[in-house]
């Protein structure tokens, strides 16, 4: 028996229909799933939907790889350089001494922090290389929020414009602002400096504010990122929410310092606490290469019910710490380095101001580098768990390099006074300091602008 056409035909038409709804459910499901995978804080989900979740943020598989050309290993004095005999010694960094110096000169700061400035110069060369900077350069930058413009003028700071979101923005902006305040105020040189006007993001990307042509200064780029300024993070003069209460980056450092143990007597594993839908590519190839080891203590944050929370001073009773980048760069390598221990990280995609420092392998090694995606992990590991002493001359390296130098408030202040150095040498334009247009100053000085209450911070503009 043989259907007629039109018989056919609708069986057709209800076997495409059937398709259609098969392929959407199957397009809703995988949508919603790999959904979950990038915003579940979840401990655990399946493997195969780690491999789905795309690579979104900070997950890419390139890295930064850090060349130094003023580097930790420099060679010891020559006997043609040393002092003659009965002369004074040339003046050395002593960590005990110096740490908190904020007014060593440019060069002591040159003699203790060697490498500190290296993306500084990087930047002072891309700029010369493109036409050196002006103020309509700063004009064609749009202002979004998180972003502030602001001049030095006589060696004051004066604050032009700040745009904030919120109380986030708003603290972050302020902690800026102080802390190139407190390295003016500490500068022996501070009035005879030249005017300069700069503009800065206190964003985790350059992308969420901004094009990376623009010469914004920045806490954090990627390494095609060549026109930006870096900029030490809000986190040295003191970051504080609503969540999470740390104060100023040198009293976190004391706190490690009081509760830290002797390295004997430091939990054998890697420790970890964070948030997996951060950047979820990224942290659950770290928890999953850590589940089921005896070595392993990587646990997901809840910061709704207070679920494996853990201060910053806990993480010294572990013998190794595990770095993980955010939606960007993460502040929190800093606080990590604090302690006497081994700093695990994948190679890194964002780059900090510090972060030429860095040194992965080698007599000054500070840090266990391994892959983006921890398959080498196990690898890296379990030789150093069972040479412990190895492990802790890394860790010993680690505290040295960045604790008790370049992470101090005098290598944060020299870098701050570096910047101002390297941007004043680009910098081919005056600094408007009287508005003829508003016949009035141009910009709120500091000390003034510190005194607005906070709704007036928010959206603050003298332009």
């Amino acid at each position: 028996m043989t259907l007629p056409g039109c018989s056919r035909w609708r069986l057709r038409q209800n076997f495409l229909l059937y398709l259609f709804y098969c392929a959407g459910f199957f397009c809703l499901f995988g949508i919603i799933s790999i959904w979950f995978g990038m915003n579940t804080d979840r401990d655990y989900v399946h493997p195969l939907l780690t491999q789905l979740i795309p690579a979104g943020h900070c997950a890419c598989q390139t890295s930064t790889t850090f060349q130094c050309s003023t580097c930790l290993s420099c060679p010891e004095q020559s006997p043609a350089h040393l002092p003659p005999p009965g002369a004074p010694s040339p003046w050395q960094f002593q960590s005990t001494r110096d740490a908190n110096n904020e007014s060593l000169d440019a060069d002591q700061c040159q003699t203790a922090f060697p490498g500190l400035f290296e993306d500084v110069s990087r930047a002072g060369v891309y700029w010369r290389a493109h036409g050196y900077l002006g103020t309509e350069d700063l004009d064609r930058i749009p202002l979004e929020l998180g972003m502030a413009r602001a001049f030095i003028h006589r060696g004051e700071l004066h604050v032009v414009a700040v745009h904030s979101k919120g109380e986030d923005h708003r603290r972050k902006i302020l902690a800026v602002l102080s802390s190139i305040h407190r390295a003016l105020v500490a500068d022996a040189r501070r009035a005879a400096r030249r005017d300069i006007e700069f503009v800065f993001s206190v964003e985790d990307k350059v992308e969420d504010v901004t094009s990376s042509d623009n010469p914004v200064w920045v806490l954090a780029r990627s390494a095609t990122e060549e026109a930006v300024w870096l900029m030490p993070d809000f986190g040295f003069w003191a970051w504080d929410n609503t969540q999470n209460s740390i104060g100023p980056f040198d009293q976190v450092v004391e706190r490690v310092k009081r509760a830290d143990i002797p390295w004997s007597e430091k939990k054998q594993q890697l420790v970890w606490r964070g948030k997996p839908s951060f950047a979820p590519k990224l942290r659950r190839a770290l928890m999953d290469a850590t589940r089921g080891k005896s070595w392993g203590d990587v646990k997901q944050v809840d910061w709704t019910d207070g679920t494996n929370i853990m201060r910053m001073e806990d993480h010294c009773q572990y013998m190794f710490i595990a770095h993980v980048e955010g939606r960007s760069y993460s502040a929190s390598l800093k606080y990590r380095q604090a302690c006497n221990s081994v700093i695990v990280a994948h190679k890194l995609q964002y780059i900090q101001h510090h972060h030429y420092l860095l040194v992965p392998d080698g007599p000054h090694q500070n840090y266990i580098e391994v892959e983006r995606d921890f398959n080498d992990l196990s690898a890296k590991m379990e030789p150093l768990l069972r040479d412990t002493k190895a492990a802790q001359r890394i860790a010993d390296n680690s505290v040295r390099t960045f604790r008790e130098r370049y992470l101090t408030k005098a290598a944060e202040a020299c870098y701050w006074r570096a910047l101002f150095d390297g941007y004043e040498q680009v910098w081919n334009s005056s600094v408007t300091v009287w508005s003829e247009q508003q016949q009035r100053e141009r910009g709120l000085r500091y000390e003034s602008f510190i005194l607005l209450d906070s709704q007036s911070m928010l959206n603050f503009e003298t332009m």
